[in-house]
């Protein structure tokens, strides 16, 4: 290699080089057979027969030539360092292999070979190796355990994989999958519905290059409009918070389907907090806060993909259905308002001119039920979906229709004809449709489903992605952590009283507290206090003080309290005789209608995530809680308190007050601030209960946890 190319080389950042694989002007394929229905012959097939017009090199010192090609002894002996090599030798072999195109130059590298990580230390060690060698290489591996990838637009084929062997489309689709198997089986759908897919990459055991790397290149394309991903897992929060901020700055969607959602994660915790922040609800919890949308399964995410992909974003959330079944209608009106959508009347100016061209036996209202009439009369489907489309509180449409194949070239005009005369986005859903249907209105730019619920969750998802957008182009939509923070304290609990004077520096109201290391200070903080007390056990080795009956309330005697600070501490003692017993806490009795639980929790992937949720003895039955990463705007508070199962108690119910939403919103992001600024020691807070009264919020009770990283 010359010293300018070796100079050039190294000025190249990494994303520049995955850039550069994934669009290579030269493959070598290390390992190549002559077979080349074998796995690894499948890799040159493809590159020949789909006309890859770079340069391709195979690599192995049994053949002279492959199909045509000459074959190379070895890496060393190429004539240039290749864009991209393709690795396909045993898994013993991989890593001399990898050094030998690092000497060589090469800077990228897909390693299909199996017997890593996936297969225990030994292999994982190995795995390290691999990952160890890219570095001192300076190239980006991606694998190993994969079946590669595929750019359509330049036919690249770096794969192996049965989805090669049919047409790919090339279109405005990336999908990248941390699954090979599962991954090819919802490319070959999205194949099967006409969706395009530009790019098909395969992470495998992700050794260096990660799903998020290879997805921001992926969605840099401008030729990709929606990118799609298969996780699962995710091992580096903030790759996927970054990958989810440039694709809202680039106006794309990221649609992403996450398994393992009933698998709790949970991992040992002190707190409630800690407790309750299960792996799969702290990644819905990011998906929602920096707006990822999430499918439950592949259908799903190939419906959002599918819509985004082909409808323009709805200004609203009114969604208009004309169909030729009453039932359809109540169907699909069920569906959306359990999604959130409305299904809004009419206005009185276009009830009249549905009126005016409806049967006398068909409904004009929304749903608007054109029943079979419209066969003999096309015109009247036509005009029915153009006047409730041209409605100003209907923002997304649904036509539904079902068979019709003596008529199918009739409703590909009639469709086309509504799609032209239009600017509101609506879908077809077309039950039990004539074959090839889905693809000949795609190509007219209208998008059908199969399935009346389907569309309907299409349609919700357009509408929650336009929200987004909007919600993304305010600049204060989130707030940049702020610079750390240090607490001069040891690892473990924190003692109440510095825990409290820690909380109200951060911005928390919290009740205020005493250490009592006998009767007679207990006396004493209760006259300081002029009001009923609590009496708490303060321990390091008792968090939970309820569980061993160490809370006594509604102390007002003086006498009381010296026999209740007694019987506290000899409880506690019998209970836990190991215990450090440092004395008594005494705080005034605090009023309020509604209990909440505030909480943090340093998470491995995320970093710090704020709880909020509805709190009191009923936590961990109850499980209404929701978390949000730190830090976050009141905006993103508000949306927190909105997702509560229990949060119309918030408004106030039978006669009760309500809360002051502006200065519960307020206490959480200033929570979610302080949070972020000592993530590296705080480990778990618990505030439960957070009191709720007319002054606003006030903490009670705190559970705070140091632990340092290393």
């Amino acid at each position: 290699m010359s010293a300018v190319m070796s100079k050039t080389m190294k000025a190249l950042s990494r994303h520049d080089i995955l850039a550069r694989m994934l669009r290579p002007g030269s493959i070598a394929i290390v390992g190549a057979s002559s077979q080349l229905s074998k796995v690894n012959g499948r890799p040159l097939k493809h590159l020949l027969e789909k006309g890859y017009p770079g340069r391709i090199y195979p690599v192995n010192p049994k053949y002279q030539e492959i199909a045509g090609l000459t074959c190379y002894p070895s890496v060393d002996a190429l004539p240039e360092a290749p864009d991209l090599a393709v690795v396909v030798v045993p898994a013993q072999e991989v890593a001399t292999s990898l050094i030998a195109l690092g000497k060589k130059g090469a800077r990228a590298a897909v390693v299909f070979s199996s017997g890593f990580g996936e297969t225990g230390e030994h292999g994982l060690a190995n795995e390290h190796m691999l990952r160890d060698i890219a570095r001192e290489y300076g190239m980006v591996v991606c694998g190993p355990n994969c079946l590669g990838f595929i750019n359509a637009f330049e036919q690249v084929y770096a794969t192996f994989s049965q989805y090669a062997d049919g047409d790919v489309d090339s279109g405005p689709v990336g999908f990248v999958t941390q699954s090979g198997a599962f991954g090819t089986a919802i490319a070959a759908l999205a194949r099967d519905r006409g969706l395009g897919l530009g790019y098909f990459v395969n992470t495998g055991n992700e050794a260096d290059a990660t799903f998020c790397e290879l997805m921001h290149v992926v969605v840099e394309d401008p030729r990709i409009s929606v990118v799609a991903g298969y996780l699962e897992g995710i091992r580096d929060g903030e790759s996927l918070i970054n990958l989810a901020r440039r694709c809202h700055a680039l106006g794309k969607p990221l649609v992403l389907v996450k398994v393992g959602r009933t698998t709790s994660g949970a991992r040992a915790a002190s707190s409630h907090t800690g407790a309750l922040a299960v792996e799969d609800a702290l990644f819905d919890s990011v998906a929602r806060q920096y707006g990822i949308l999430r499918a439950g399964n592949e259908e799903q995410l190939l419906d959002m993909v599918q819509a985004l992909s082909g409808c323009a974003l709805p200004a609203g959330n009114g969604l208009g259905i004309v169909t030729q079944s009453g039932g359809a209608g109540v169907m699909m009106t069920d569906r959306a308002e359990e999604l959130g959508m409305t299904v809004p009347a009419p206005q009185a100016e276009t009830s009249v001119a549905l009126a005016a061209v409806m049967p006398a036996f068909g409904s004009s209202g929304n749903p608007v039920d054109v029943t079979g009439q419209f066969v003999a009369e096309p015109q009247l489907l036509r005009d029915a979906v153009l006047l409730l489309l041209a409605d100003a509180r209907v923002h997304v449409g649904i036509i539904w229709i079902q068979l019709m194949h003596a008529h199918a070239d009739m409703l590909v005009d009639l469709l086309a004809e509504i799609r032209a005369r239009t600017d509101t986005p609506f879908l077809i859903c077309w039950v039990a449709a004539p074959s090839g249907m889905a693809r000949r209105l795609r190509e007219k730019g209208v998008v059908m489903f199969g399935a009346g619920e389907r569309a309907v969750e299409a349609a919700a998802a357009l509408s929650r992605y336009a929200v987004i957008r909007e919600a993304w182009a305010c600049p204060e939509h989130e707030m940049r952590d702020p610079p750390p923070a240090h607490l001069a304290l040891k690892d473990g609990p924190v003692p109440t009283v510095e825990a409290v004077a820690l909380l109200s520096r951060a911005g928390v109201t919290m009740a205020p507290v005493v250490l009592a290391k006998n009767a007679g200070q207990a006396v004493q903080a209760w006259r300081q206090f002029s009001a009923p007390v609590a009496l708490k056990i303060e321990s390091p080795d008792i968090l939970h003080k309820t569980d061993i009956s160490g809370v006594v309330l509604n102390l007002n005697d003086a006498a009381d309290i010296q026999s209740a600070f007694d019987s506290l501490m000899d409880r506690s003692h019998a209970r836990v005789p190991e215990a450090k017993l440092l004395g008594v806490i005494v705080q005034p009795m605090q009023a309020g209608d509604i209990e909440l639980v505030v909480g943090i929790k340093r998470d491995n992937v995320f970093g710090a995530m704020v709880m909020v949720g509805y709190g009191g003895i009923f936590l961990e039955t109850l499980r209404d809680v929701v978390f949000r990463r730190a830090p976050f705007t009141e905006r993103e508070a508000r949306s927190m308190l909105a997702e509560m199962r229990m949060r119309p108690i918030l408004d106030g119910v039978r006669g009760r007050p309500g809360a002051d939403i502006d200065k519960l919103c307020s206490l959480l992001s200033r929570l979610s601030y302080w949070a972020a600024s000592v993530a590296s020691q705080l480990a778990e807070l618990d505030l439960n209960p957070l009191l709720i009264d007319s002054d606003g919020p006030v903490g009670v009770d705190s559970i705070m946890i140091i632990r340092t990283k290393t």
